[in-house]
């Protein structure tokens, strides 16, 4: 997959993506033997020559992980504002990874993070309606007949929601809380939060249990290798 030099040079271990840029336009750069000096140069590390200060640019291992996202957790690679974000837990992986698609700040949960960034577009392109399953808990009653007429989609501010699954599976009346199951296909920002808020209904809680045929299997704060067999399971199903 095609990538922008700079990028490939940082994700490669070669420099920061500011060092990058300079040598590009101080012509270090060469693809397939050409000198490239245009900084929206893209180039594919995995069929093009590329090369940097008289080295060849050898892509990096590729690596896939399943991680437990905790609550207060920015799911981002940097935050201005100084929060943790889900790179924190990371700082041991050489390799660049950044997290696949997003969880809301105060949502928990299943977050894939990986530096295969044909598979991120493969999973987070709308067209390929990956399934993302949730546990949600909000305030008040809440009826099945609601939970029939949201499935169909409810208006928000990015747009009408694709069709999904609600399943009520319980009222709790001394705490006055009902816990549902969803079943999304799309990633809009925020989208089950400002369905509820469409129709009062506040959440306590939201957990992202699964997402694909993957289930959250570590702890909150933890993540695991995903096997070869798994790689290859999400690029079947989705491609």
């Amino acid at each position: 997959m095609k990538e922008r030099l700079q990028k490939i040079l940082s994700h490669a271990g070669v420099c920061s993506r500011r060092k990058a840029e300079e040598l590009i336009l101080a012509g270090r750069v060469r693809v397939n033997g050409r000198v490239v000096r245009e900084l929206g140069t893209e180039a594919d590390v995995c069929t093009d020559k590329i090369e940097a200060l008289g080295e060849i640019v050898k892509p990096e291992p590729l690596r896939y992980y399943l991680f437990h996202k905790p609550d207060c957790v920015i799911t981002s690679v940097s935050d201005p504002a100084g929060r943790r974000t889900v790179m924190d837990y990371f700082r041991r992986v050489r390799e660049r990874v950044f997290p696949v698609g997003r969880l809301d700040y105060h949502s928990e949960g299943l977050l894939l993070v990986t530096n295969d960034g044909q598979l991120d577009f493969i999973l987070t392109h709308p067209c390929h309606e990956v399934q993302k399953e949730y546990e949600v808990v909000v305030r008040g009653k809440f009826s099945e007949k609601l939970a029939k007429k949201m499935e169909k989609g409810v208006k928000i501010d990015s747009g009408v929601t694709a069709p999904c699954e609600i399943e009520v599976l319980g009222y709790d009346a001394e705490k006055n809380k009902t816990r549902l199951r969803m079943v999304l296909h799309e990633g809009k920002n925020r989208e089950i939060r400002k369905m509820m808020e469409i129709f009062h209904y506040p959440v306590f809680e939201l957990k992202r249990i699964r997402y694909s045929f993957l289930t959250l299997d570590v702890n909150r704060g933890q993540y695991r290798r995903l096997t070869a067999a798994e790689v290859k399971k999400l690029y079947e199903l989705h491609r």
